[in-house]
């Protein structure tokens, strides 16, 4: 079980790597270096690189030298203060702002290897298979890995036009050998809200994957259509949800809360303190709120949880979120690169910090995740370790604490029930997903008729579509297992199900299946209709 739940810790890395992480502000704008001008008050950096640049021996590259010199800086600052070259400053809006062609993976380079930290729900990469963790070693037989390959380098082989092919060789954890996948690239949709339906009659449920430049307008839309359909309780889930924009969050919060309550507020060392407080809307304050976090839910996320739990609005329900609540700002440079430096901290409107302590090296400040699953604070509430012990209150008087993420009002443990060797060996080959995808290819004709996630499920059932599955896997060299097939069935029958479901009418056929093995949203319908604040 261990080796399972590793596989999802490389995604704590796009907490660093996507800058859905970051809030909208003013650009600084720095003045160029002027060539040895002595000042009494000039700093010793700038002093020095003139001094190079007209002194030095032999011709170097002074914009190199400015490079390195900005990222040597802002490494002992903290984790999310990062410098950003001029050729990677446009891609990294994309996540945020619009569409592009792709195969829909975000990916950072550690050690000098390519990491998946995320799979972009329903794009190419998620349909044969590649998840979060995977290490991408090729790329059309050309060799990747250990040859000092630039994000940029990296985006310009994986992207292209939609409909042209891409091999790619996998290193997974678990396989000896590289696992080959061809990607047909398409369209990457940046939608942020990958899921909103009913789950009975009064019940809705919407899923926001980032706080990003169309969110509000998608939840405002996502709202209204629940709402006509009778939606009186809400389950908002924000778990793997990185963050993104400040404003969005704050305009989503906004719906909930009564007029002049506060949502969050931010301040520095240098900046004072601000404060964004709830307006008029309210579209939401009527409704019963259960909003579901985990170990990923970052940022953005934690300000709209915080805010929530501190006006005693909702039930926070699921694990302790990611613990990022530092503010970057940009600083731009005349030839288009920047940095993002921290200048504030938010606040949650009882006055706690999310932030998670960060003064030790960067590694063991992005694998606080993989030392909280070790001491089992997945699996027990009782292990969790707060660095802030100092007691804050809500609106209504109850005790909540700070120093690390937001703390659920109702801890839900990672569901490990139905796993097993069986489902391990055949999770970390990827065979589920790639049989789903040559299932939908051969049945396509059959499975476009069927509209509604439950015709999927009945239909696909009907077909025998585990048995089908087990035999497959067999052909790819994993061993029937009497008794991890058993144990496992129910959770690979419905993953198999819902991928099928994906692959035909995306996100509308996916959640409403995959919704029967997922505890935390389960027990949370519970909670909306039968629990109170009171209660609590």
């Amino acid at each position: 079980m261990k080796k399972l739940v590793r596989i999802w810790l490389p995604l704590l890395l796009a907490v660093a790597f996507v800058f859905g992480m970051f809030v909208e502000s003013n650009i600084l704008q720095r003045n160029t270096i002027q060539p040895i001008v002595k000042q009494r008050h000039s700093g010793k950096l700038d002093y020095l690189i003139g001094n190079i640049r007209q002194n030095y021996v032999d011709t170097v590259d002074v914009a190199d030298l400015e490079e390195k010199a900005a990222i040597s800086l802002l490494k002992d600052l903290d984790p999310h203060s990062t410098y950003i070259s001029a050729e990677e400053f446009a891609e990294m809006n994309e996540p945020l702002e619009g569409n592009f062609d792709g195969i829909g993976v975000q990916f950072n380079i550690q050690k000098d290897t390519v990491y998946v930290v995320a799979v972009i729900a329903g794009g190419p990469s998620e349909k044969v298979g590649i998840r979060a963790g995977d290490r991408i070693v090729t790329v059309d037989d050309s060799l990747i890995a250990g040859i000092n390959i630039t994000n940029n380098d990296v985006m310009k082989k994986l992207r292209g036009p939609r409909g042209t092919k891409v091999r790619v060789g996998i290193a997974r954890r678990g396989e000896r050998d590289l696992v080959p996948f061809e990607i047909t690239r398409g369209q990457i949709p940046l939608y942020s809200i990958d899921a909103a339906y009913m789950m009975n009659a009064e019940t809705g449920y919407i899923k926001l994957s980032k706080f990003a430049r169309t969110t509000y307008k998608e939840f405002q839309d996502a709202v209204a259509k629940l709402k006509a359909q009778g939606m009186r309780n809400l389950i908002f889930d924000l778990r793997g949800n990185g963050g993104g924009y400040m404003d969005a969050a704050i305009n989503v919060v906004d719906e909930f809360l009564p007029n002049g309550s506060l949502i969050v507020y931010t301040e520095g060392a240098h900046r004072e303190r601000s404060e964004f407080h709830a307006s008029f809307r309210q579209s939401c304050k009527d409704l019963k709120l259960v909003v579901l976090i985990d170990e990923f839910s970052a940022s953005a996320s934690e300000i709209t949880a915080g805010a929530i739990q501190d006006n005693d609005r909702g039930i926070i329900v699921g694990r302790r979120s990611f613990g990022k609540g530092l503010v970057q700002e940009p600083i731009m440079f005349p030839d288009n690169s920047s940095v993002r430096l921290t200048i504030a901290r938010y606040y949650t409107p009882s006055g706690r910090c999310i932030q998670k302590p960060y003064k030790q090296s960067d590694e063991d400040y992005f694998l606080d995740l993989e030392n909280r699953y070790e001491h089992g604070e997945f699996m027990e509430r009782d292990s969790i370790k707060i660095a802030d012990s100092t007691e804050y209150f809500t609106t209504g008087g109850r005790v909540v604490y700070g120093g690390g993420g937001i703390m659920p009002d109702v801890f839900i443990p990672a569901d490990t029930s139905g796993t097993s060797e069986y489902y391990s060996k055949i999770t970390r080959k990827g065979c589920e997903y790639q049989f789903c995808l040559e299932y939908t290819d051969r049945n396509r004709a059959q499975l476009s008729k069927l509209k509604k996630a439950g015709e999927f499920v009945k239909y696909l059932k009907g077909q025998n579509i585990f048995d089908q599955f087990v035999d497959y896997a067999e052909k790819q060299g994993i061993k029937r297992d009497t008794k991890g097939i058993r144990q496992s069935r129910k959770l690979i029958e419905t993953q198999l199900m819902a991928l099928i479901a994906r692959n035909v009418i995306d996100n509308d056929g996916f959640y409403p299946i995959i919704q029967d093995i997922d505890k935390t949203l389960m027990e949370s319908v519970e909670i909306v209709e039968k629990k109170s604040l009171k209660s609590l």
